[in-house]
């Protein structure tokens, strides 16, 4: 089950207990740190780019080149 533009709902609910346990395991700001995790999770995609559609890109191609 996805949640979040796609993040799995395990990876946010793993980011926002590590989140808690960094604070120092503080009482009721488990939303914030759910909201959080989101935020650090979708920064981390976007960063990354755009999703790769699976194929890789093709190699240059030295075809052209005039040969020395």
């Amino acid at each position: 089950m996805s949640h979040a533009e796609g993040i799995p709902f395990e990876a946010i609910r793993e980011r926002a207990y590590d989140l808690w346990e960094r604070h120092h395991r503080p009482e009721g700001f488990s939303i914030e740190l759910w909201l959080m995790a989101e935020r650090e999770l979708r920064a981390e995609r976007e960063a990354k780019g755009p999703p790769a559609d699976g194929a890789a890109a093709p190699a240059p191609s030295d075809q052209g080149t005039p040969a020395t």
